[in-house]
């Protein structure tokens, strides 16, 4: 289904759900005696009433943020000065929080923890610009990235992410307000991806993040072998062997990367592995593993410009190095579900360990 275009997004959508949001916030009590009800013949802890608080949560996160974006709207003069650099960090500022509320949420409901294993000293540390370079899996990983890299590490991202996100209203006004990219396949107008993806890596200051996600979409089996397959048939035939050897990732396409590296050639590169959510590939999957009582382990590697490679092939490669690295991290990180009673022990809120 195509996006809609904008004025029905703006018009329609954002009032629907903000409508939404305020009729079944409430109703509340009567949907959980409804969940209730039905509960007994759905198999798991309170699946139902579970799924049907988030979901009703996720609407009223959506209406508040949408709220709360007319306001700064409206402040900048009905938009005249949304983009001027105080306006950009109060969005900035409104992301971090809105992150913030959404995760304890998760946890307080589906019992999710996030766990940072290991970070590279400099990983964290601002003065210089930074690409970020993840994995794409699992429900929400984009979220959890984001949420990481503006409340841990103060960081300002800019994002490559599939135009369908637009479909989220509170998504399509912050994103499109911040210097971000949305990318169909293939449609990019009068300019190539790369070409986009250089414009926006181009002017990053010392606390920008550019994120990217050289996957393009989620692992499944079949992208993989569909991958593969265009790499041969493109003659590809080294980068396709490689792509073989992977077991939990789709092969990365480097065009995206190569380009932000070129466009901004003083920022170091941050690779960002995770595992925990990446076997719910489905609907169905998500929905199994509801109550989701799970870990989130993350890794991140820092590498400084000094050491990304001078040589288009040579970057080439040494992407598929860190696929095939990444790619045993997570073979070897995959972490078990966890009892709910651990798990409730959790601090509210999980940081990432110091440097050392």
């Amino acid at each position: 289904m195509g996006l809609p275009p904008i004025w029905v997004r703006r018009a329609v959508l954002a009032p629907l759900v903000v409508v939404l949001a305020i009729t079944l916030l409430t109703t509340l009590p009567i949907w959980l005696l409804i969940a209730l009800a039905v509960s007994p013949f759905v198999p798991g802890r309170l699946r139902v009433p579970r799924v049907v608080f988030l979901l009703i949560v996720y609407l009223v996160w959506d209406a508040a943020a949408l709220v709360a974006l007319a306001i700064l709207w409206l402040a900048s003069g009905f938009g005249w000065k949304i983009r001027n650099p105080t306006f950009q960090r109060a969005h900035y500022v409104l992301t971090g929080w809105f992150l913030r509320s959404m995760f304890w949420f998760a946890r307080w409901s589906l019992h999710l923890s996030i766990d940072v294993v290991g970070t590279d000293p400099d990983t964290g540390m601002p003065g210089r610009p930074e690409i970020v370079v993840s994995r794409h899996a699992g429900p929400g990983d984009s979220f959890t990235l984001i949420h990481a890299l503006v409340n841990w590490f103060a960081r300002e991202p800019r994002i490559v992410l599939k135009a369908a996100l637009q479909w989220d209203p509170a998504v399509d006004v912050l994103l499109n307000r911040l210097p971000n990219r949305f990318i169909s396949p293939g449609r990019t107008g009068t300019s190539t991806l790369e070409e986009q993806i250089g414009e926006l890596a181009t002017g990053l200051d010392d606390n920008d993040a550019f994120v990217i996600f050289p996957e393009g979409g989620n692992f499944t089996p079949r992208r993989k072998i569909k991958a593969i397959a265009r790499l041969r048939a493109s003659g590809l035939d080294e980068m396709a062997e490689r792509a073989e050897h992977l077991r939990n990732l789709l092969p990365p396409k480097p065009g995206g990367l190569l380009a932000a590296i070129e466009a901004a050639p003083d920022a170091g590169v941050i690779f960002v592995a995770h595992t925990g959510l990446d076997r719910m590939i489905t609907v169905s999957d998500v929905w199994r593993e509801l109550p989701m009582d799970k870990r989130l382990v993350m890794r991140f590697w820092s590498v400084p410009p000094e050491e990304i490679p001078a040589d288009e092939q040579e970057r080439v490669d040494w992407l598929y190095d860190w696929w095939a690295r990444i790619d045993a991290w997570i073979e070897e990180n995959r972490p078990a579900s966890r009892p709910l009673w651990t798990v409730s022990r959790r601090a509210p809120d999980t940081r990432p360990p110091a440097p050392r």
